[in-house]
């Protein structure tokens, strides 16, 4: 059967649309996150609880870092003070089977990004259109930068900052895995989202929701967000705020000039 036109289409059509949308990215996830589960001996002991190594690749580049700008080993790591349990039954069959859909959610980003770009390319113009690729290829990009911010940078950062932190020489440190994971899983996946602001900003003027004044009135109040943000995930050092906060300024002001960009198009084609 063809596919109707957008005008053609009622509510239910597009409720239809949307959940074969939500379908095919289901099975692709899931089909992704089966072949995860083959390798997840790797993701476990070399990609997720690397970080807690003393000796990772982060924490190297910020002691070095350290040696270079004078500061002798004030932001090097030698030791993790903490060590990782479980203490349910089926904690550790829980965090497999969500770590596989994690990585498979990662992984089949690009698709589910194809699957959103042919869901609303019927409402774009013909012009519009022919930039799905470099839609697809740009947004999967930007995720998969934002996803290795957060895990070389984030990650190692909030671990460092938490694994030190005590209210008590009688309390000692010891992180369910469930717990480890989830601050390592919404690190990555909400650094790779957040990187996604500068095409989320693109749809948003197009609809007229966002205007490159407002972003730009709202700057000081990001600034101080992004600061606020900053200063939790890291080690109370200004070295390492400032490394977690110029990429995050970055994204913001890429924002905002690619709102100005959509904003000046749309008014040489209206005249």
């Amino acid at each position: 059967m063809a596919k109707k036109n957008l005008n053609e289409m009622s509510f239910l059509d597009h409720l239809e649309e949307l959940r074969w949308l939500l379908v095919r990215s289901t099975v692709a996830i899931l089909i992704l996150a089966t072949v995860t589960f083959f390798i997840s001996d790797y993701i476990f002991d070399v990609i997720i609880f690397g970080p807690t190594n003393p000796n990772f690749i982060t924490y190297r580049a910020f002691c070095d870092l350290s040696h270079y700008l004078g500061f002798a080993d004030s932001i090097c790591v030698t030791e993790m003070a903490f060590i990782i349990q479980n203490t349910n039954m089926e904690g550790q069959i829980n965090v497999l089977i969500w770590t596989c859909i994690t990585a498979g959610f990662i992984l089949g980003f690009p698709f589910v990004l194809w699957e959103i770009w042919k869901f609303i390319s019927p409402a774009l113009y013909e012009t519009e259109k022919k930039h799905a690729k470099l839609f697809v290829i740009t947004s999967s990009l930007l995720f998969f930068m934002g996803v290795l911010f957060g895990y070389f940078v984030i990650v190692p950062m909030s671990m460092n900052f938490f694994a030190t932190f005590t209210i008590s020489d009688v309390v000692k440190n010891q992180f369910s895995v469930d717990s480890y994971i989830g601050m390592v899983k919404t690190s990555v996946i909400a650094c790779g989202l957040f990187f996604e602001l500068p095409i989320i900003i693109y749809f948003l003027t197009k609809l007229g929701l966002v205007t490159p004044e407002f972003l730009r009135k709202y700057w000081k109040y990001a600034v101080v967000i992004i600061l606020i943000v900053a200063a939790i995930v890291t080690p109370p050092d200004v070295v390492s705020q400032i490394i977690v906060t110029i990429p995050m300024l970055l994204i913001y002001e890429a924002s905002i000039l690619i709102s100005k960009i959509v904003v000046k198009n749309q008014k040489k084609v209206n005249g």
